[in-house]
């Protein structure tokens, strides 16, 4: 699968910084700052790219100290929910790291918010922030957001409120910007740069080997394309849709339900492929529709990029 050990392409590096100054990190700090916090890499990337997005050693070294600062302070875990809560509370104001989801309160006629790791529900939030960052409607952003605590007697909503927010993953994209930038690369150099953005390094690679790790992007950029790579484990098989982008889901195990999937009728909620970009099966040997005509619905689908379900 490799060949003889070449040295990566420095004028791609040099190409990669010139024409993309601010959003180039090296993939390898990855590694050094995510010390088991569970945060997708391309949201430790996005803040990498905030300070070390330099080809100085010194720069570099100094914007991972601030990294791992910020995820040492302001990262939620799960197990530890209650305790930050905690520090909201007594604090009055308190900076998290955490992906938050927003959905619109008719009836209070206001927007708010969930944070995943934190488990807060019903924070309200500004419409400010909604208009700014869509996202926030669809699938969520992961963010550095700043709570305030204001608890009051007979209070409708939740005690606690969004006051601040700030993206640390891509929440637009300048495509004029990228396709002018491409204009400077050769084909082979900009097939190069795309595996790089997974993680790999494309000089260890034949060019066949090359191809078939761009076939894996293809779902991300193409519509109604269906997608099954068979291989052992352990080969990079569902990496790029967990890790790389924030347009996918991969659904670990073979269990799943066509409310899940397509349409919940009783919460009259969109499924998964109404919400992602991509959605990828991870085992998918072993995958198992709970009802009967998931299975069925499931292959329309495939095949026509739509579906229905009667009541």
């Amino acid at each position: 699968m490799t060949t003889t050990e070449t040295l990566p392409d420095t004028s791609l590096d040099t190409l990669l910084n010139t024409h993309f100054a601010g959003k180039v990190v090296r993939k390898d700090l990855t590694k050094l700052i995510k010390e088991g916090a569970n945060v997708p890499v391309y949201v430790l990337e996005y803040l990498l790219g905030m300070y070390c997005a330099s080809d100085d050693e010194a720069v570099i070294q100094n914007g991972l100290v601030n990294v791992k600062r910020i995820l040492t302070e302001n990262y939620v875990r799960p197990d530890e929910a209650e305790k930050v809560k905690s520090k909201v509370r007594e604090s009055g104001t308190y900076k998290v790291i955490d992906k938050i989801t927003v959905k619109l309160n008719e009836k209070r006629d206001v927007y708010e918010a969930l944070l995943s790791n934190l488990g807060v529900k019903n924070a309200e939030i500004s419409d400010t922030y909604v208009r700014q960052f869509e996202k926030l409607l669809v699938g969520g952003i992961w963010c550095i957001v700043t709570l305030k605590y204001h608890f009051e007697e007979d209070q409708k909503g939740s005690p606690f409120a969004v006051i601040d927010l700030k993206p640390i993953q891509m929440p637009n994209m300048d495509m004029a910007a990228l396709f002018e930038a491409r204009k400077e690369f050769t084909d082979e150099q900009w097939i190069d740069a795309l595996i790089r953005s997974t993680g790999m390094e494309p000089s260890h690679f034949k060019e066949r080997v090359k191809w078939h790790l761009l076939a894996r992007m293809v779902p991300l950029v193409e519509n109604n394309y269906n997608f099954c790579e068979l291989g052992p484990r352990g080969t990079g098989k569902s990496h790029i849709y967990k890790e790389i982008s924030p347009n996918s889901i991969l659904v670990s195990g073979g269990q799943t339900t066509v409310a899940n999937l397509f349409y919940n009728m009783g919460a009259r909620k969109v499924g998964l492929v109404g919400l992602w970009d991509v959605v990828a099966f991870d085992e998918v040997a072993g995958i198992n529709f709970k009802d009967h005509d998931g299975v069925q619905i499931m292959k329309d689908y495939m095949a026509s990029g739509s579906f229905s379900r009667g009541r």
